[in-house]
């Protein structure tokens, strides 16, 4: 059964998991390369840069960019494709690999961390406090 976390306890994992990446030895991804990376190792191959640019909804280049940066790393490799010069396969890397499934540690171990998890089934929305305006 999912569970759907409110909206404070949501936040508080993303930003629990994301402090514990950030505070390692690993490097400090964008939100745009973290999307890619995590696209490439948990949707099933091939990948290619124009399949990206359409699933993520990025442009080409902003896509190409980010790569760059991934490749540098070693998180993932490009190859042209044998039967289309034209296309660039996006390829897992061991590495790459090694420190998704870290930062999976590190979000595990945010969402054990939080002080009273409060999950509520799916389909019914969480209760959301009133804002209250300082003006």
């Amino acid at each position: 059964m999912p569970v759907f976390l409110n909206q404070d306890d949501a936040l508080a994992l993303w930003r629990d998991a994301l402090s514990a990446s950030v505070r390692g030895d690993g490097p400090d991804l964008s939100a745009r390369q973290m999307s890619i990376l995590l696209t490439v190792y948990t949707q099933t191959p091939p990948h290619t840069v124009r399949g990206l640019s359409e699933s993520l909804n990025i442009s080409k280049p902003a896509i190409s960019r980010a790569l760059d940066r991934l490749g540098q790393l070693g998180f993932v490799r490009r190859r042209r494709d044998d039967y289309d010069r034209r296309s660039i396969e996006v390829q897992r890397t061991v590495k790459g690999a090694v420190f998704l499934s870290e930062f999976a540690d590190q979000v595990s171990e945010a969402g054990r961390e939080l002080d009273s998890p409060t999950p509520f089934e799916a389909g019914t929305p969480p209760e959301v406090p009133p804002v209250e305006e300082d003006y």
